[in-house]
């Protein structure tokens, strides 16, 4: 019985020994992917056309850059994202639509940390997100993927151009666009209705807000406008504000001008 017992051990040693060199080699050799999606909140996937996201994944507990790169491709389907969802309904994962794929060596079941910063295309616009989750090698995480939100709004302040003067006392517009992070258009009554949104055109001097103008729908899309009247010469930071507390979305322009 004894000798039967001694063997039926070391039968086993060898077995699970063996076992853990071919997981090992499997996972050298075929790289777990895990593919990840950045969106933006209340809108769609932030693509190509406002210059993507880029993506790093972390060894959590290590802190060690397993991989990194720029997601690219389409914004997504409208009526996918948009529309009314239902449980394990596809959303993101159709044709052309933006992601990034990362390859990860792992000998092991790892936590990964996965942060996401975007759109590159409008840096004043940039924002960060990040989560960790458990990644097992050999069982790859794809389809809808890993999805990472970014909130608030890419804002652009169209007109005084930077530097620009302007009389004092003397009415002059302020024109500013205000799109969704993924490029999407906004306006009132429309997929994305601004009519509750607050838009505004703001001037601070020292650090102190001098004027806040409510802007309107300018009749093109994304656009709105004001008329701003300084009466203290000076220079002046000049702002366009745009904020949806709901979505708790916001997103915020500036240049300086010189009022005379």
């Amino acid at each position: 019985m004894k000798d039967v017992v001694v063997r039926w051990w070391t039968y086993t040693v060898i077995a699970v020994t063996g076992l853990g060199a071919a997981g090992t080699a499997l996972a050298a050799q075929a790289p777990t992917k895990v593919l990840v999606r950045v969106i933006a909140k209340d809108a769609k996937i932030i693509g190509s056309n406002v210059g993507a996201a880029r993506i790093t994944v972390r060894d959590a507990e290590t802190g060690a850059v397993l991989a990194e790169g720029v997601q690219s491709g389409s914004t997504g389907s409208t009526p996918n994202i948009m529309g009314a969802i239902e449980r394990g309904a596809t959303v993101f994962d159709t044709e052309g639509a933006a992601a990034y794929v990362a390859e990860l060596d792992l000998a092991r079941p790892t936590r990964v940390l996965i942060s996401a910063e975007g759109p590159l295309g409008a840096p004043h616009a940039m924002q960060t997100a990040s989560k960790s989750l458990l990644v097992v090698p050999g069982h790859d995480v794809l389809g809808e993927g890993v999805i990472l939100e970014l909130n608030g709004f890419a804002v652009e302040l169209q007109a005084p151009a930077e530097g620009a003067e302007v009389r004092a006392g003397r009415a002059f517009e302020v024109r500013g666009k205000v799109t969704m992070l993924c490029g999407c258009p906004t306006e009132p009554g429309g997929m994305w209705d601004s009519s509750g949104y607050e838009i505004l055109a703001r001037a601070v001097r020292d650090g102190e807000t001098i004027g806040e103008w409510p802007m309107a729908y300018a009749g093109t899309t994304s656009e709105y406008t004001a008329s701003v009247t300084l009466a203290v010469p000076g220079e002046v930071e000049l702002q366009v504000l745009a904020i949806d507390v709901g979505k708790a979305n916001a997103g915020l322009a500036t240049r300086v001008i010189t009022v005379r």
